[in-house]
């Protein structure tokens, strides 16, 4: 039987770690995995070098892919510490573990709406999750997460404590102005703003931390790509091609700025009336964002559905995951969670950690 590296995460995702409750696989704590033949090697990062667990961890790996693959195999496993990645100048350090960009090559897809119910359906599947809206000049996560006009307080250390609900920490310029007033600033201004956010805000130990990003291709995203080192993108898109042309621009920027692109979810994907259950209609086109993730070969996330329940969920701000849990569009933000959540454990284990990168202009 030919071994395959998805086979050995999935056997992997046995080795659970008791301190935090989940297993390596899920914690992304697998690095440098390579699959030759009947030899498999990989690398556990653990947080504590002197945990019982960091001392339990070599044998149980070992146990986890001979039980699920074979005894015959020759497993070479390897335990170290965390290493942190030195990032460009003027990096700045969260403390999260994973840092992903939710992104779109222009405006009215639903992207937003994406962030907001990936960031909630990953809290219910367990994580440790936070939601920054770095849209400074539309922010949207007040209103759909039930929270306009809340504060965010200040620590006795001078750091913003984010809001939280639905399990999700959550940080928005929303939070900071008045909503009736324009927020009418420079791009050095939106920049610096984006920077407080990641870099002096209070996250805590977060699994992920989801960045809602503005449209486009601009300021925003090019000050992320420098202050820290995002673990990937998720570029949303709609089925019909004058979004999908801007899409393929997101996927490029990503691209050029050696950000792993985790993959593409088609927002809208089609349209089932609720009292015609067996009826299917692609009302903006059909396939569009999952042929484009095919051309690109980038992982295809999902489709979502076009559901009253989402945009009436987003206006009485809980998010549709909690909402309407068992209606067609929750159960694919879930889905679509889950593959997210998969796809950042094969990143991790098999390429190497990203870094924050230095932009030089002539």
């Amino acid at each position: 039987m030919v071994v395959t590296r998805k086979q050995v995460m999935q056997a992997l995702a046995g080795v659970v770690d008791p301190e935090q409750g989940r297993d390596i696989a899920r914690l992304g704590m697998i690095h440098d995995l390579d699959v030759a033949g009947d030899a498999v090697s990989f690398t556990v990062r653990v947080k504590d070098a002197r945990a019982p667990f960091a001392e339990e961890v070599e044998e149980a790996s070992r146990r986890a892919v001979h039980g699920a693959l074979g005894e015959h195999l020759i497993v070479t496993v390897k335990v170290e510490p965390e290493k942190l990645s030195p990032g460009a100048k003027g990096a700045i350090k969260t403390g999260v573990q994973h840092l992903i960009a939710v992104a779109s090559g222009k405006g009215g897809v639903g992207k937003s709406t994406v962030a907001v119910n990936l960031a909630t359906a990953l809290a219910r599947q367990g994580y440790a999750v936070g939601l920054v809206d770095t849209d400074i000049y539309g922010p949207s996560i007040p209103t759909m997460f039930g929270l306009a006009g809340g504060k965010p307080r200040v620590s006795d250390q001078r750091k913003i404590l984010p809001l939280e609900k639905h399990g999700v920490k959550l940080l928005s310029m929303g939070f900071l102005v008045d909503p009736s007033q324009a927020v009418i600033w420079r791009g050095p201004m939106v920049s610096s703003a984006v920077r407080q956010f990641l870099g002096d805000t209070e996250w805590g130990a977060l699994d992920y931390l989801i960045l809602d990003l503005p449209p486009g291709t601009g300021d925003i995203q090019l000050t992320i790509v420098q202050t820290v080192a995002l673990t990937g993108a998720v570029i949303v898109s709609t089925p019909q091609q004058v979004a999908l042309a801007d899409a393929r621009k997101g996927v490029s920027m990503f691209n050029n700025v050696n950000v792993p692109v985790l993959g593409i979810v088609e927002n809208m994907a089609y349209f089932t009336p609720p009292d015609l259950p067996d009826r299917t209609y692609y009302l903006f086109g059909q396939g569009g964002a999952r042929r484009l993730a095919e051309e690109l070969d980038v992982p295809f996330l999902g489709e979502i559905p076009l559901e009253q329940a989402v945009r009436e969920s987003g206006d009485d701000g809980t998010p549709v995951v909690v909402a309407r849990p068992d209606s067609a569009a929750a159960q694919a933000f879930a889905a679509v969670a889950a593959r997210v959540a998969e796809q950042v454990a094969r990143r991790t284990a098999g390429q190497p950690p990203t870094q924050s990168v230095e932009i030089l202009y002539r």
